[in-house]
Formats: structure tokens, C-alpha cells, sequence
């Protein structure tokens, strides 16, 4: 990929592939009657895409040494959590999507009573693979992934700030009041409280100390605002067939993004500052961080 080092590609593309094969197990082929929502999970879930998030969970874990299976299991639960996070995402009720990575959103493939359940049923496994023993003999530190993920992706996060989109999306009197601290705090909700969370699950899993955790978040905050700029973007720029998706949404909806508030050349500005803060803040872990550096020109670099 362009712009991008070979260590990062080749760690890209290992750690998708040891993440897909976890997937697959985790998520099996089903002949029972339930077996269609089995079907709609593993097309939505296995299905391509860029594999950033389990990407941060397996690098952290690797920096704290954390055992191979345990590091798996954590990133596959957190793509079952974005994967369901997309469906619903794209349901008509909410984005209404008709692609997703190049393929039928899973509600157009399927329909809409399955995907919501296949949406549910990504969510709830996500936590349930979390709690197993498999996951990490220590039951506090299954409690503390369990509860940290929940938190980046309930009320007071994901789910949070995806409220706020709609509601600015779909009534004037909210979408005139976003500026860019409120734009920022929804994105941060939306976004940057999952990759928050894939940084810090590394940590987590191997008892890390506070001072290294407090890194990692705060690397973690200022790479999901970039990667949420880069996002807007592309949605001005992209190329379709690249991204996989329709382009345009925002502005035919009349959504405020970085890029109405700021325009083309600020919000790149904005995003290459946001990339030398994340850098700044991995000063603690030496060349152990190479990857996580890397990972913050790609996201200022993608086109998909």
C-alpha cells in the first residue's frame, strides 16, 4: 500500500489473517434453525476490512508480552463489537447504507429483521468471549476488559455519540450548536472510545502500570480524532471504488463535519497535529512503539 512501511504492511496483514482465522472459529457455520443468523454474522464479520482495531489489541499485547491466545480472542472480540456497531450502522433507520467494504450492507443481503439480530448477536458474543477463562485465567482482568469495553461502547460512548449524530443530523436547532469542541466530544464518543479501548485492552491483559496505561490513552485520543478527520476527507475525496462505499452522505444530509467547520486545508492540518501528538506520547516505550508510530501515518495516509 502506498505511504505505508513494509513492517506495517506485513504486521497488517498477519495479524488480519490470525484475526479472521479466530473469527472463524468463534463464529461457526450453524445448520440448526438458527443457523441465518450465524450466516449474517459471518458475512458481516468475515468479510473484509481494514482489521485496525484488532490490529492495536494484538500490538499492545505484544509490548506487555501477553500470551498469544489471549491477545486473539480480546481483538476478535473488539471486530465482533465494530462489526455489529456497522450493521446497525447502516440500517435504514440509522445511515442507510446499501455498501459496506465493497459488498451489500448485511440488511440489503439479508434483510432488516436479520440483520438487527445479527448486530445483537455480534455484541452480545463480543462480551461473551471476553468473560471466558480462555481469554485470561485472572478473572479481574476479565472483569476489567468486560467493563471497559462496555463503557467505550454504551451510553457514555459509541452508542452516545452515535445519538448525537442523528440528532444533529436530523434536527437544525442541534446541528447549528455544533462547533468544534462539540464535534470533537461526539467523534471522541463515537469513535475514539472503541480505538481507545483496542489500545488499552494490550494493557489491560498484561497488569501494565498506570503511567504506561496513561500513555496509551492518551496516543489512543488523539489517533481516533485523526482517524475520524481522515474519515470526513474522504467523503469529500475518496475514491468510491476504493473505500467500498458510497461517497457524499454528509453533505447531501446536510451533516456538520470537521470539513464544513474547518474546510479541506485546516482539517488536514488538524489531523497531522492530532498524528504528532499520538507520536509524542510513545516516547515512553522506545523502539517497542515502532508499530503504533506507523499506524499514525497510515491512518493520515489511507484513501480506504
Amino acid at each position: 500500500m502506498p505511504g505505508m512501511s513494509d513492517a506495517l504492511q506485513a504486521a497488517l496483514r498477519d495479524r488480519a489473517e490470525a484475526v479472521d482465522s479466530t473469527l472463524d472459529l468463534l463464529i461457526p457455520d450453524v445448520t440448526d434453525p438458527e443457523g441465518r443468523v450465524f450466516e449474517a454474522m459471518r458475512y458481516s464479520v468475515l468479510g473484509g476490512g481494514k482489521r485496525l482495531r484488532p490490529f492495536l489489541v494484538l500490538t499492545t499485547a505484544e509490548m506487555f508480552r501477553v500470551a498469544e491466545r489471549s491477545a486473539l480472542r480480546t481483538a476478535a472480540a473488539v471486530e465482533m463489537l465494530h462489526c455489529y456497531s456497522l450493521i446497525h450502522d447502516d440500517l435504514p433507520a440509522m445511515d442507510n447504507d446499501d455498501m459496506r467494504r465493497g459488498r451489500p450492507t448485511c440488511h440489503r443481503r439479508f434483510d432488516e429483521a436479520t440483520a438487527i439480530l445479527a448486530g445483537d448477536a455480534l455484541l452480545t458474543r463480543a462480551f461473551e468471549v471476553l468473560a471466558a477463562e480462555t481469554t485470561h485465567a485472572d478473572p479481574s482482568v476479565r472483569c476489567q476488559l468486560v467493563s471497559e469495553l462496555a463503557r467505550a461502547a454504551g451510553p457514555h460512548g459509541m452508542v452516545g455519540g452515535q445519538m448525537v449524530d442523528l440528532l444533529t443530523e436530523r434536527h437544525g436547532e442541534a446541528r447549528d450548536a455544533l462547533d468544534v469542541a462539540a464535534i470533537t466530544r461526539m467523534h471522541q464518543m463515537k469513535t475514539g472510545r472503541i480505538i481507545g479501548f483496542s489500545c488499552m485492552a494490550g494493557a489491560i491483559l498484561g497488569k501494565a502500570p498506570p503511567q504506561l496505561r496513561h500513555a496509551l490513552q492518551a496516543y489512543a485520543h488523539d489517533l481516533g480524532l485523526a482517524f475520524q478527520i481522515v474519515d470526513d476527507l474522504l467523503d469529500v475525496e475518496g475514491d468510491p471504488a476504493t473505500l467500498g462505499k458510497s461517497l457524499g452522505k454528509d453533505a447531501a444530509s446536510g451533516k456538520v463535519t470537521f470539513v464544513t467547520l474547518l474546510g479541506l486545508d485546516r482539517a488536514r492540518d488538524h489531523a497531522r497535529i492530532l498524528g504528532e501528538q499520538a507520536i509524542s506520547h510513545l516516547k515512553v516505550f522506545d523502539g517497542e512503539a515502532d508499530l503504533l508510530r506507523d499506524v499514525v501515518q497510515y491512518v493520515l495516509d489511507r484513501k480506504s
